[in-house]
């Protein structure tokens, strides 16, 4: 069978594309198992946020840590959710044990609404994320604070070590 140029032409031009067939299925069902693999892994590890001017007491603690109220007390500031409530040094200085304005702060805190049943538990429970240089009457004055916001369960924050 003799081929014209032009046909010899097309079969030449032809020959040289490729079809390059994709099966979806394949591909949608490897994202599908992924998605669903970085889901279920998402959710196991809870780890609380630890500011790099924070160093924690080290302990042997098994308990993992819950989502609760984070006050972080580091060298020269109180933070209540990440907002600066106060000075360290206006509150060694002030006489009493009553920190005001944490005292807001953790009420309007306890004051949000729950969104879940299970989490209402949590709502006054406290962890408290203190440097390990900062004084005792600091660390009493934060927790007196914390009982007169009607925060009854309070916990500290350190740093886990394999013993």
């Amino acid at each position: 069978m003799k081929l014209t140029p032009r046909e010899r032409r097309a079969e030449h031009k032809g020959r040289n594309k490729t079809m390059v067939d994709m099966n979806l299925v394949s591909l949608i069902d490897v994202f599908t198992i992924l998605i669903f693999f970085l889901l279920s892994n998402s959710g196991g590890v809870e780890t609380l946020p630890s500011p790099k001017a924070v160093l924690l007491p080290e302990s042997v603690a098994q308990k993992a840590p819950r989502e609760t109220v984070l006050v972080v007390v580091n060298g020269s500031e109180i933070l209540v959710g990440g907002r600066r409530v106060a000075s360290v040094a206006e509150v060694l200085a002030a006489e009493g044990d009553l920190i005001e304005p944490l005292r807001l702060e953790l009420e309007q805190q306890a004051g949000r609404q729950v969104i879940r049943k299970e989490n209402e538990a949590d709502a006054k429970r406290l962890t408290i994320m203190g440097d390990k240089d900062i004084p005792y009457r600091l660390l009493r004055k934060i927790m007196f604070t914390g009982a007169r916001a009607n925060f009854a369960d309070v916990s500290f924050a350190v740093r886990r070590i394999d013993a």
